[in-house]
């Protein structure tokens, strides 16, 4: 029998990441969605809203693996309509899932639960692994989102699923080449000359290239001895400063205009998002991959960036 992942929530960019990489060995992959689509390929769409058990469930019976990536984008503003939409996306998924996964007579082996690196309080000093420090603060206009996460892991933590492995993914940035992915967006401002530092540029960014991001899915859920949180992170997290400089050079810019915070804020009203995404300093170390033997195929970001650039160009991967 072909080994079965299913996917809720994995309509968006790092569903598709994931549902080519697990398809392309050759793994039936289900992906969860409020807007099933016919395929051609054998991937199988099924319809679920997100909250409610349904026909869905029974796609659980059996499947090695359950991942986890339902919740509506933070790349919106944050007022009281999309905060209850970002908070309850969240929860409502993971409580069902919860609830679909404990009444499997053979459930899923392992559930992997999508959560967020932003958890970590903001730092300027060593990195954080998955014993770091976990609080918002308002310089780095945080509070919401690490509450949110907060909830989030804590709505994993309380399914009681005695037959199933639980892993907590707090993932970083994950770079790739959809349309709403973040290094587009990052390459379209070197190209015009505005890939500058931004808010000073001396917080610090961390990544992970989709490659590495769906190994390391496919190496835990191959992992039967870890379970908990985990951090996705490459091992070299950076300044935005030296972020932009590598998005200068790839973009074969010698100059790029720095963007104060008081600009981000006004580009960020219309954009309709917040400065958050930009002004935190994230500094996440993988910590149990490492320990474990995880080997990064992309650790820096020079290499990655430029993997991803000369893999689109080719039309290598539609990521």
């Amino acid at each position: 029998m072909t080994p079965r992942i299913v996917i809720a929530g994995g309509s968006g960019f790092l569903g598709g990441v994931l549902t080519e990489h697990f398809a392309a060995r050759g793994h039936e992959v289900v992906i969860l969605t409020r807007t099933p689509k016919p395929r051609t390929d054998p991937v199988r769409e099924v319809f679920w809203d997100g909250a409610a058990l349904g026909n869905w469930a029974s796609e659980l019976e059996g499947a090695p693996a359950l991942i986890n990536l339902a919740g509506v984008s933070v790349n919106c503003r944050y007022h009281s309509h999309n905060r209850k939409l970002l908070l309850d996306s969240r929860l409502n998924s993971t409580r069902v899932l919860g609830e679909a996964v404990a009444r499997c007579p053979n459930p899923p082996r392992v559930w992997l639960n999508s959560s967020t690196a932003t958890i970590y309080k903001h730092t300027f000093g060593p990195a954080w692994d998955e014993s770091g420090e976990i609080g918002g603060c308002v310089e780095a206009k945080d509070i919401f989102s690490v509450e949110i996460a907060t909830e989030w892991e804590r709505a994993f933590n309380k399914a009681t699923t005695p037959r199933t492995r639980k892993v907590l993914l707090r993932s970083a940035m994950v770079l790739g080449h959809a349309k709403n992915s973040v290094l587009p967006n990052m390459l379209r401002l070197g190209r015009l000359g505005l890939g500058g530092s931004m808010a000073g540029g001396s917080q610090f960014v961390s990544w992970i290239h989709h490659e590495d991001f769906s190994r390391a899915i496919e190496w835990l859920i191959q992992h039967e001895s870890i379970s908990g949180v985990v951090n996705l992170a490459a091992p070299n997290a950076l300044t935005n400063s030296d972020f932009m400089k590598i998005i200068r050079k790839i973009c074969r810019r010698t100059i790029g205009l720095p963007t104060p915070l008081w600009l981000l804020e006004i580009g960020a009203f219309f954009m309709r998002t917040e400065t958050e995404l930009i002004i935190k300093s994230r500094r996440v170390a993988p910590g149990r991959l490492l320990a474990n033997g995880f080997t990064f195929l992309h650790p820096m970001l020079g290499p990655a960036i430029e993997n991803l650039v000369n893999a689109n160009q080719g039309g290598k991967h539609r990521a």
